[in-house]
């Protein structure tokens, strides 16, 4: 720590130096954030100092994510779902399966069915939570085998893990089919739609994934994906309102005397900006916003298999994957590579059409 303090003008122009070696958006195809919308970005600094971890003190913020939870319960067909506002899917996944574990608390070895596809914050909460993470292969169409889930499950199975929009490739897997099994051995069903949560809704289409499917006991979603909040902001949504209460624990100098989250500070800011988009766009603006993706997504496709570089999967959501080597990836580009080598490319929002165009220009001038 300095023993005295900086001139403000000498302290930012040394953030300002710091964030110019940040990489500009307009290169960014890899990352399944984006730059938050302006009305999340107002409402974000409204609330700086709220703290839902204490929400006797802030009781306007966390009517607001009271308000969140509606509309994601509303959205996923199920309007008095419970849930709370997380720091994203990392955080509802581990809270998740704490509410697994607990349901069957009497197990000594607990086991999760998850696919071959899981996001690698199920390797934390299982070592985290002492979990045996039991992964099933993935169908050619890099889906979650249903067919091989029965015959992993047995009398430690707690919980059962689909994905809808997986983050390598695009995919949702067999939710329906996956709630059955759920249904038919009783266990704890958890569906990870971090990114796909705030996509397949939109779509003209859209595959079942949600708390309309029998068996369906959570969701994740993250808002700062595409919906477009400030970060962090996720959010658990649990199909029994009161499911989370199991977690509860003591906290008496606070102004709640029990909660059940896993942080105990929680920014209210971004869940104020994450409301403030989705009441601002409302479906038919959000839809708007995802049909844009998903043209770009096509156009990306189209663009690529034509210059030689053929797709690995035909995605569900926004995200396309390529046959392709990194050598002939040029700069200044920021892409990424799934486990099995493929060419990975995000068409979030800010990736709009005309940088889709300079890609395939470059990606196919450097390969001439």
């Amino acid at each position: 720590m300095l023993n005295k303090g900086r001139a403000e003008e000498e302290l930012f122009s040394f953030f300002c130096q710091k964030k110019q070696e940040d990489l500009d958006h307009k290169f960014i195809l890899s990352s399944m954030c984006t730059i938050p919308h302006p009305v999340a970005v107002r409402a974000h600094c409204m609330f700086m100092e709220t703290n839902l971890g204490d929400p006797g003190l802030f009781p306007g913020t966390a009517s607001l994510e009271k308000l969140l939870v509606k509309r994601f319960g509303d959205l996923f067909h199920c309007p008095g779902a419970g849930g709370y506002a997380t720091s994203g899917g990392t955080e509802s996944n581990i809270q998740a399966l704490r509410l697994a574990k607990a349901r069957r608390h009497e197990v000594e070895t607990p086991n999760v069915i998850v696919p071959g596809s899981a996001h690698f914050s199920f390797k934390k909460a299982g070592d985290l939570l002492g979990l045996d993470m039991r992964k099933v292969p993935l169908c050619e169409d890099h889906r979650m085998d249903a067919n091989k889930v029965a015959g992993l499950v047995d009398k430690n199975t707690i919980a059962i893990v689909g994905v809808a929009g997986t983050t390598e490739y695009g995919m949702v897997d067999p939710i329906p089919a996956l709630g059955k099994i759920a249904v038919q051995e009783d266990l704890f069903f958890h569906v990870d739609a971090a990114f796909g949560g705030m996509v397949i809704p939109f779509l003209p289409d859209p595959m079942p994934f949600d708390f309309a499917v029998p068996g369906v006991t959570t969701i994740a979603v993250d808002p700062h994906k595409m919906g477009m909040s400030t970060i962090p902001a996720g959010c658990l949504l649990t199909r029994e309102p009161d499911l989370l209460n199991t977690l509860n624990i003591d906290t008496p100098y606070l102004t709640v005397k029990q909660e059940y989250t896993l942080c105990g500070t929680r920014p209210g800011a971004p869940v104020a900006g994450a409301l403030a988009v989705i009441d601002y766009l409302g479906r038919e603006g959000m839809a708007a916003v995802v049909a844009g993706c998903m043209k770009n997504t096509r156009r990306l496709i189209a663009g690529m298999e034509t210059r030689g570089f053929m797709r690995a999967a035909t995605p569900d959501v926004n995200l396309a994957t390529f046959v392709c080597k990194k050598e002939q990836v040029p700069g200044p580009w920021k892409v990424s590579w799934t486990c099995q080598g493929h060419l990975r490319i995000v068409c979030m929002p800010h990736v709009h059409l005309d940088r889709i165009e300079a890609f395939l220009n470059d990606i196919g001038e450097n390969n001439a």
